[in-house]
């Protein structure tokens, strides 16, 4: 019975060196480093992927302008310019084939939906090309007189970028405002 466990040992001992030098043969550290490089540097630019926090998210019941295609959408308090809901963007993010502007301006807006204000980040989508049936809004809430041309909304603000021509806005959340 001995010699039998021995032979067993031996053969699945042999088993195991011979796929382990076959795969050693095949497949050199180099390409298993590579492979887990691609792995590692896939991942953080997966979770570097801008996405919308709120899919899935259902309005509060309290919330009764939640159009978000609507200038009357409570994150719009500050917005001039057409709606990235309309032109093929989202509230968060621009439109495939337009880029966010380098710099944005900030209003701050209710909420009705749980009575608190927020301050909404507005960025500019730059580089598309015209559109047409995209919402125009005009809302300044709270807007003071331009005393200094970067601290109101009526600037072009894709400026910044490589590519001028506007297309959108888009109205992020920051935080809540104290």
């Amino acid at each position: 019975m001995l010699k039998v466990i021995e032979r067993i040992q031996s053969a699945l001992s042999g088993l195991v060196e011979n796929s382990a030098r076959r795969s050693a043969r095949q497949h050199g550290r180099r390409s298993a480093l590579a492979k887990l490089g691609g792995v590692m540097v896939g991942g953080t630019a997966f979770a570097a992927l801008p996405f919308d926090r709120a899919w899935g998210a259902t309005p509060s019941a309290g919330d009764g302008t939640y159009d978000d295609k609507s200038c009357d959408y409570w994150r719009y308090c500050a917005l001039d310019g057409f709606l990235c809901t309309t032109a093929g963007g989202s509230k968060s993010s621009c439109p495939v084939g337009a880029e966010a502007s380098l710099v944005s301006w900030v209003g701050t807006c209710h909420n009705p939906g749980d009575n608190r204000d927020y301050l909404i980040s507005y960025y500019d989508c730059c580089g598309k090309t015209a559109f047409s049936g995209a919402q125009f809004c005009l809302r300044s809430e709270g807007e003071r007189p331009a005393y200094s041309m970067g601290l109101h909304n009526d600037i072009n603000w894709c400026m910044s970028n490589a590519n001028k021509g506007y297309h959108c806005t888009v109205a992020l959340v920051v935080g809540v405002a104290e």
